[in-house]
């Protein structure tokens, strides 16, 4: 009723249907009575393992944040370490590709043709992932329905398609494709373009309509369509310029194993940041999925002084101190998108309730390996930024070896889906919630 009443109530002030996007999430626009809380997440993913000694806290409940989480420092009493949690799941495929394609779903991949490394065959994923399966909790019930329900970033994932690629499932043999391309995101929240070249304003269409129900809002409704007016408006210029602008050279031949990433891929990252920021200031979805690269992946950033491919580096013994400083620093530029992540949702206020959507917003960053020379599924990289209801925040945790499906039913009870039992395997998920408060 209350999506329906915001509806009929744009209707009756005669706007389009193109101002829904801009106007949909603001609280003020009915009468009717509206949740005080929004409770989102967001799942982000990095390739390749970490570097256990600049990565990991020295000891247990201390969060004294190493080289690699350093950025993260402005963050601190709101950040959370889970140092213990293991992918336990095994069957067909190499651990790139369980570690990948099992992060989410915390099931067996299908039997398939896929060939992973050592001759381990394998398909896609058997079941859905934990952000589909939150998406679909929240999109059963009226006022937590959302016009997309979840939605779906990426920061130069190739284009292909494998176990290697997809974490995200809508079920057994249904992966989802991120969308890495800001002008496709774009399109896809707001619609009316016709193409890069030829690209419209969309607030110039729909100004009208917004000057008219701005005076219907609230101080902070205003704001905060004052602030998603500003940024749409940025990111039409930045999608006006041409994808090469950027680069400080161009790209030179390189050997095929190596994935090219264009230099203009922190940029690029930003512009994603602030869609997806954007999203979820505006109710368009409450979870959503952002992923870097892909599992093995051979990305090349030469923006950090990297020539190497990011995979062949992670393969590297501990011995070879030139590579670890490289994987240092890729792991650490991971870790300053999460920090812009984490500084964009501290500076929107909440549209409903008090404080910032970052203390409604719990941000997962996750890895699909601990360790890359060692292809382990033990001790996944976890970093838990923002806030969630029984997460007691500004610490570090060491578990006891425990399966990752548990800390995703945790967080699925947290987002209110408290009916769910277990998720994956159901033997994985032997001791229920994890005690993070």
């Amino acid at each position: 009723m209350l999506h329906l009443n915001r509806r009929q109530f744009l209707r009756n002030l005669g706007v389009s249907a193109a101002a829904l996007p801009f106007l949909a999430g603001l609280p003020s626009l009915t009468g009717a009575p509206l949740p005080q809380r929004r409770q989102r997440l967001i799942i982000m993913f990095s390739p390749n393992g970490t570097l256990p000694d600049e990565f990991w806290p020295d000891a247990a409940g201390e969060l004294n944040l190493k080289s690699i989480l350093e950025p993260l420092a402005p963050f601190k009493d709101r950040t959370m370490m889970l140092k213990g949690v293991f992918n336990k799941v095994r069957g067909d495929g190499d651990n790139h590709m369980r570690g990948m394609s099992c992060l989410l779903t915390g099931s067996e991949l299908l039997p398939g043709n896929i060939m992973g490394g050592g001759g381990n065959p394998a398909g896609w994923a058997g079941s859905i992932s934990i952000d589909q399966e939150i998406k679909n909790f929240l999109q059963s019930k009226p006022e937590t329905k959302t016009r997309f329900g979840s939605v779906e970033f990426g920061v130069a994932v190739p284009n292909r398609a494998d176990p290697w690629t997809r974490m995200s499932y809508l079920g057994g043999n249904q992966p989802v494709s991120p969308i890495d391309d800001p002008y496709r995101m774009f399109e896809k929240l707001y619609g009316q373009m016709k193409d890069k070249d030829s690209l419209v304003s969309i607030l110039d269409d729909v100004s009208a309509d917004l000057k008219r129900v701005s005076a219907k809002l609230s101080a902070r409704d205003k704001q905060m369509l004052e602030q998603h007016m500003t940024l749409v408006r940025g990111l039409e210029q930045e999608l006006k310029t041409p994808a090469d602008a950027h680069l400080t050279h161009k790209m030179p031949p390189l050997d095929p194993g190596i994935e090219i990433v264009n230099d203009n891929t922190p940029q690029l990252s930003r512009m994603q940041i602030d869609l997806l920021v954007n999203s979820l200031s505006n109710d368009m979805t409450r979870v959503a999925t952002l992923q870097y690269m892909r599992s093995v992946g051979q990305a090349q950033m030469r923006w950090l002084g990297v020539e190497e491919g990011h995979h062949s580096l992670s393969h590297e013994p501990d011995a070879n101190k030139d590579a670890q400083a490289k994987l240092q620093k890729i792991n650490r530029w991971f870790c300053g998108e999460l920090a812009y992540l984490a500084k964009r949702l501290a500076e929107t206020p909440e549209p409903v309730g008090d404080g910032s959507m970052l203390d409604h917003t719990l941000i997962v960053w996750t890895n699909e390996l601990g360790k890359g020379n060692s292809h382990t599924l033990d001790n996944i990289p976890l970093v838990l930024v923002g806030g969630a209801p029984g997460f007691k925040m500004g610490r570090s945790l060491t578990l006891d070896k425990v399966a990752h499906n548990r800390l995703w039913l945790t967080i699925a009870h947290a987002m209110g889906h408290t009916g769910l039992k277990t998720f994956g395997k159901a033997d994985l998920c032997e001791g229920g919630d994890l005690s993070l408060s």
